[in-house]
């Protein structure tokens, strides 16, 4: 287990270079008609701050707050894990850190690359000491490889509250486990096999014995698989095995988490078996896409979301196993 020390270097990024949307009269609408203040907040345990974001999609709406987002406050400064999906919703991040005490945040942890947990990382680079931006090993290349799409969906589905969001990347790469301590306060950071994406990472405050899963674990919400079904199950039963007090997951309400974490593994278990039966049945991937997991429709917020590509995405997997 390693700790960090010394000067941190940044990840070269190639050719993508803090996109970011520029146009003016974007920043000038979203600050018109938006809430500014602080997001409200629940304390789950001793010093961890969790803000529930909606059961929904990233609209002009709710500008992008779909994630569960919030903060760590250590002795000597704050842990932010995930910042929101836009800029807007990372300010107001950080106005709740401000409200909840005046340390500094000297660290922003994103646990995956999805735009929901990332956009907001541009409110905490301003001042002049900026924190630390840790994440996966893996991390990087994704956000490299997927940030101009991201900033494109992003400006199109939530329009001028889009206004500032960047792509930033990450200063500290996790390739298995790192602690961070905020004083007196470690973290224990654990880079996982690909699961739910590639690029995931949790994070247990070993204070208070808070395990933060974000979208390792989905309540309500429909799971989303962008890395591989046959990996996330096999990180859900050891998951299964440990004891932590609390635990915070990426979406919904994650206090009956065992249950939740049953209720998750259930849905990618019919995913894989009925994909599987469809793929050996001789079904075309339109056919499966029908037919899998029709069963579950009842059981989960945003199915025809993201059930029919979870489906493609399995297909994808399971089509030339052995």
């Amino acid at each position: 287990m390693s700790r960090i020390g010394g000067s941190l270097r940044r990840v070269i990024f190639g050719t993508l270079c803090h996109l970011t949307v520029t146009v003016a009269c974007l920043a000038s609408l979203a600050l018109a008609g938006s809430d500014d203040g602080p997001l409200p907040m629940q304390q789950v345990a001793q010093g961890v701050y969790m803000h529930a974001g909606h059961q929904a999609t990233s609209d002009a709406v709710n500008h992008g707050d779909i994630a569960n987002i919030g903060f760590i406050v250590g002795e000597r400064c704050v842990a932010v894990i995930d910042s929101g999906g836009s800029r807007q919703i990372g300010e107001r991040l950080r106005r709740a850190v401000r409200a909840a005490t005046p340390l500094p945040v000297c660290y922003v942890i994103n646990t995956h690359v999805h735009p929901d947990h990332v956009f907001g990382n541009a409110a905490f680079r301003t001042g002049p000491t900026p924190p630390v931006f840790v994440g996966h090993a893996r991390l990087a290349a994704a956000l490299a490889a997927r940030g101009a799409n991201y900033q494109r969906a992003l400006l199109r589905d939530v329009g001028a509250a889009a206004a500032g969001s960047e792509i930033v990347p990450p200063d500290v790469a996790v390739d298995r486990t790192l602690t961070l301590d905020l004083g007196g306060r470690p973290l224990q950071l654990r880079a996982w096999p690909t699961a739910h994406t590639d690029n995931d990472l949790s994070i247990l405050d070993e204070t208070t014995g808070t395990l933060w899963l974000s979208d390792l674990l989905f309540a309500g919400h429909t799971p989303v698989v962008d890395g591989s079904l046959r990996g996330w199950l096999a990180v859900i039963a050891e998951l299964a095995r440990l004891q932590p007090r609390h635990v915070i997951g990426g979406h919904g309400d994650a206090s009956d988490w065992r249950r939740a974490l049953a209720d998750q593994a259930r849905y990618l278990r019919v995913l894989l078996d009925e994909t599987r039966a469809a793929i050996r049945a001789g079904q075309t991937l339109s056919e499966a896409v029908e037919s899998v997991g029709q069963s579950e429709r009842e059981r989960w917020l945003l199915f025809d979301d993201f059930h029919r590509r979870n489906v493609t995405a399995a297909y994808a997997e399971l089509e030339w196993e052995n």
